[in-house]
């Protein structure tokens, strides 16, 4: 990880304590490639484990999601796709990531969109979020994360 990054990265955890998503936001305009500190070991660890203890149940231990993921189900609900490889999480920014995760999908995505993805800022802080998030990008192949580190810097451009 270049400094720059791991000053990005910090920078952004910082300002999370202070201004939330406008320290994100910030952090994304500085940071070009993203705030997920995928390669920083002790971040990708206890992601890890918080990853097991609030996210497994649905997206599945080894990130694979749930079975039929693309199909609706009985309720009308998406079911949990997986955050490896396979998935699509890999195609949107971290800011929209970190958003999907604190707040849920339905209050992200609105329009009446309905899912069963909770959003988990009243159980996890800022640094959580990201240190899950940096959990899953850190199993991604090196395409892939190059891919995510484009799609990130374009974010960061609009």
């Amino acid at each position: 990880m270049t400094s720059r990054r791991i000053l990005a990265g910090a920078a952004a955890i910082g300002a999370l304590g202070v201004a939330g998503w406008i320290g994100i936001s910030a952090a994304m305009a500085t940071g070009g490639a993203g705030i997920l500190p995928y390669d920083v070991p002790e971040a990708v660890g206890r992601g890890a484990q918080i990853y097991q203890e609030n996210c497994a149940a649905c997206h599945g231990a080894q990130l694979e999601g749930q079975a039929n993921w693309r199909e609706r189900g009985a309720d009308g609900l998406m079911p949990a796709p997986p955050h490896d490889r396979t998935g699509h999480t890999w195609h949107h920014a971290d800011t929209l990531l970190f958003r999907i995760t604190k707040y849920g999908s339905e209050a992200v995505i609105g329009n009446g969109y309905r899912s069963a993805m909770i959003g988990f800022g009243d159980v996890l802080s800022d640094a959580d979020i990201l240190d899950v998030l940096a959990y899953i990008k850190s199993t991604w192949p090196d395409e892939v994360i190059g891919i995510h580190d484009q799609i990130n810097e374009d974010a960061a451009r609009q």
